[in-house]
């Protein structure tokens, strides 16, 4: 079969599966298979594909029906401009966190802290994007922190960015640290709202990156509660949130003493980022 043939039978599988925006799936894991660029496929369509890659394309097609995330079959994930591994043990980068790169790039700061690194996409990326910045990424997951230095290494970032296993602010306790930015997106979904989500973040995404198991705003209280030791005069706190959550997240930020606390909405004009600094 050629690469059009294979492609048009693996959309109407995915399309009869229920896979929102199965073309697009379609594309990226043919184009994975064959080991060329997204953007080069359709040079590619008119040839006939080797047998043995028709097999793995159509066992690939076969777990995206199930619902596998398109990122945990290929191993990687794009995010903003740079390539991340990513497995099931981590929380699939998203577009709208890209937002929250934005806004902390939107001032200097020379040292940064990322509470539940994950992949370690956002502290790596910050410090990928700034020069002689330095950083931290705390996880409670060992299994994330495996994925976080994986890709510290592919970055080269293994000078600049350290990696902690703990709950929060637990590894840097008495070590004096303070950081000029603190990022975070931590789990916000409440226990009651996971029913709702796609199968792909459900059953394929770690729960324990995704609920707090209560009302999805018990990291936001932890984090607020703790953050001021370790955040320099000046500082800044940047959390993602959910879309209804921006409100009682500025309410907490402010309860805690941060000034010029600001909800900074997404490309989709959804609540996305909360910012606050903490007085001089």
């Amino acid at each position: 079969m050629t690469g059009s043939q294979l492609l048009a039978q693996a959309t109407r599988a995915l399309i009869a599966a229920g896979v929102p925006d199965a073309g697009r799936d379609a594309r990226r894991l043919l184009a994975h298979v064959l080991k060329v660029p997204p953007g080069r496929l359709t040079l590619f369509l008119p040839e006939p594909v080797e047998g043995q890659l028709q097999v793995i394309f159509n066992v690939l097609i076969e777990r995206r029906c199930e619902r596998v995330p398109v990122s945990h079959l290929t191993g990687r994930r794009l995010f903003y401009g740079r390539e991340f591994l990513v497995t099931p043990e981590v929380l699939d980068p998203r577009p709208e966190t890209e937002t929250l790169i934005e806004v902390a790039l939107s001032a200097p700061f020379h040292t940064v802290l990322d509470l539940g690194t994950g992949s370690g996409c956002i502290l790596l990326t910050l410090l990928a994007e700034t020069e002689e910045t330095r950083g931290f990424g705390v996880d409670l997951s060992p299994e994330a922190l495996n994925v976080a230095f994986w890709n510290r290494n592919a970055l080269k970032l293994e000078a600049r960015a350290g990696l902690e296993q703990g709950s929060w602010f637990e590894p840097l306790a008495g070590q004096g640290a303070i950081f000029d930015l603190i990022v975070s997106n931590p789990p916000y979904i409440a226990a009651d709202e996971m029913a709702g989500l796609s199968p792909e973040v459900r059953d394929h995404e770690p729960r324990l990156a995704l609920t707090d198991e209560d009302d999805g705003l018990s990291a936001y209280r932890a984090i607020c509660a703790k953050a001021g030791p370790f955040l320099a005069a000046g500082g800044r706190l940047i959390f993602e949130i959910g879309a209804t959550q921006g409100p009682p997240v500025r309410t907490l930020m402010e309860t805690h003493g941060f000034q010029d606390v600001q909800i900074i909405r997404d490309l989709d004009g959804r609540d996305r980022v909360v910012s606050g600094t903490k007085p001089l």
